[in-house]
């Protein structure tokens, strides 16, 4: 019997998992079997997170962590450790938009916020979760959630742009450095998914019209559509695929 998608036995943090995209994660790895940790910053969202996922999927961990608190990271790490017994997968899921802002204006400290959640929080995890993994001595999953803006002009989002371009360069950084550790490590690169952080946006009747006719999908992603691939990269059917970075976004950057 093929069974390469049977998470049982094995763990898996989600950071970001109390919304959005990496809710649909926790979910469907809940569902293939693994043992789920979820993070978010807020605590009300991470608690209310906890108790649908237990309805939906089966009970989960959960914590209240800020990705760009240094000490918070490491400490929770270990204490996601601690209730999992192990951790054979990190999806740094956890991530910010970005206003609008031509170059002209933007900010210093407006460019430093959002690289300082989406690429320094993403360092601090992946740190936490490769320790773990070398000395457990096991091999290991590390995932990005980047964007489409990754491999786009994002116009007035110069700051999102470059802070997922650096992760999908990170990544593969880290592919290579990890490998002889039995650690792989890919991106995810989401297009227009309806979730809190894109609400705002897709609400524009502007906007709506401009860009749901350039997604030959004919529809916004939702955060089921990144259940399956958690699954996948977590499992060993994706045992030899590193180094990537996988485009979710229903045809849009090929139209």
């Amino acid at each position: 019997m093929y069974r390469p998608f049977d998470l049982s036995g094995r763990s898996a943090v989600v950071t970001g998992g109390n919304g959005g995209i990496g809710y649909g994660m926790a979910k469907a790895l809940l569902a293939a079997g693994a043992r789920v940790a979820i993070w978010g910053s807020n605590p009300e969202k991470t608690a209310k997170a906890k108790s649908m996922l237990a309805a939906e999927a089966g009970a989960v961990e959960a914590f209240v962590c800020d990705v760009t608190d240094e000490a918070q990271v490491d400490k929770t790490f270990a204490a996601s450790v601690e209730a999992l017994g192990k951790v054979d997968a990190c999806f740094a899921n956890a991530g910010v938009s970005a206003r609008p802002t031509p170059l002209l204006e933007m900010t210093l400290a407006e460019f430093r916020r959002v690289l300082q959640v989406n690429l320094d929080g993403t360092f601090l995890t992946f740190r936490a979760a490769a320790r773990h993994m070398v000395e457990h001595g096991d091999g290991g999953v590390l995932v990005s959630t980047a964007s489409t803006a990754a491999i786009e002009g994002a116009a007035r989002n110069s700051h999102y742009g470059a802070s997922k371009g650096g992760l999908t360069a990170y990544v593969r950084a880290l592919a290579v450095e990890l490998a002889r550790y039995r650690i792989r490590v890919n991106s995810i690169l989401p297009g227009w998914i309806e979730t809190e952080m894109t609400a705002r946006a897709m609400g524009d009747e502007r906007f709506r019209a401009a860009v749901l006719p350039r997604i030959p999908a004919r529809r916004w992603g939702t955060w089921d559509d990144f259940g399956g691939i958690a699954v996948y990269l977590m499992s060993d059917a994706s045992a030899y695929h590193t180094g990537e970075q996988i485009v979710i976004d229903g045809g849009y950057t090929k139209f």
